[in-house]
């Protein structure tokens, strides 16, 4: 698994298309909801050396009849070079797809949503020829859903929302929130939410709290974060009994292999370890590897 922000905050429409319909009524933009949705080719490359390549393109048609092409880019920080790329992935679209072209940027701080918000006019100053207006959602204007039923009418929504508050002080709460509402849901769809969400979280201190919440409210899941957090929990409770087994018998376990023991995460290592320290003299009996 990728674990990035990045991924998350853009491929989640991907397995929610209809994710956008919502997300725009947030932002006070009305568009109807889809019929359907098509994920497009990411590739916006030309035959010549630049490589241009947009997060997330997606075809959307709409209940409405209304048909655009919607580009999602996951913004970490402001990059000046930004509006210029996405002004050409916009032209871009327009041209090899003859459809209207959409751009929306997913961000998780403020400073960088307010950047990335700003309307870029694009010519001369006294007659700009193009004006590039992002649609940006970000933690200044995404819903904090701290409450369990307003979380399950839309699970794509709270998943996002969680994501783009990952700094929020409150983060705790919001994902208590999450994994509750989930408790309820078919494991098809729990699956996925789980996986975007510790993308979206990356290497934050929330990431361990969803973690340990994924360990408790949904350990009936099988999604591959559980299983992955369970591998975790038997790896230590081996390592444990290893270090248990080597005390009893008086041997002198060094900082170092200690430190070996505990961070092996390998269950087959673990096990032969397990299996030698009872007949094994020292430390490097337990170690050894005939």
């Amino acid at each position: 698994m990728v674990s990035s922000p990045h991924e998350a905050m853009h491929r989640i429409f991907q397995e929610y298309p209809g994710l956008f319909s919502r997300v725009s009524d947030v932002l006070g933009v009305a568009f109807a909801p889809p019929s359907s949705a098509t994920v497009m080719p990411t590739d916006l490359t030309e035959n010549r050396p630049l490589e241009r390549r947009v997060d997330t393109l997606l075809r959307i048609d709409t209940q409405d009849d209304e048909t655009f092409l919607l580009a999602i880019e996951a913004q970490g920080k402001r990059d000046l070079d930004k509006p210029a790329s996405w002004a050409y992935y916009l032209s871009y679209l327009h041209t090899k797809y003859r459809l209207p072209p959409l751009l929306l940027v997913v961000c998780q701080d403020r400073a960088t949503a307010e950047w990335a918000s700003h309307q870029v006019p694009i010519g001369p100053r006294q007659w700009p020829a193009l004006t590039l207006r992002p649609l940006v959602a970000g933690p200044h204007n995404m819903p904090v859903i701290t409450d369990v039923a307003e979380a399950r009418k839309d699970l794509a929504l709270a998943t996002l929302a969680a994501i783009t508050h990952a700094d929020n002080p409150d983060i705790g709460a919001i994902l208590k929130t999450l994994s509750a509402a989930l408790r309820e849901a078919p494991e098809a769809i729990v699956d996925p939410i789980v996986e975007l969400t510790a993308q979206g979280l990356g290497n934050r201190p929330a990431a361990q709290q969803w973690r340990n919440l994924v360990a408790v409210d949904l350990s009936f899941y099988k999604s591959p974060l559980s299983e992955e957090i369970r591998d975790e929990g038997r790896a230590e409770g081996i390592a444990r009994g290893i270090l248990l087994l080597l005390a009893q018998a008086g041997i002198d376990v060094p900082d170092e292999a200690r430190e070996r023991i505990m961070s092996c995460s390998d269950l087959d290592t673990l096990s032969s370890w397990l299996l030698r320290a009872p007949a094994a003299m020292s430390i490097e009996d337990v170690f050894a590897t005939k």
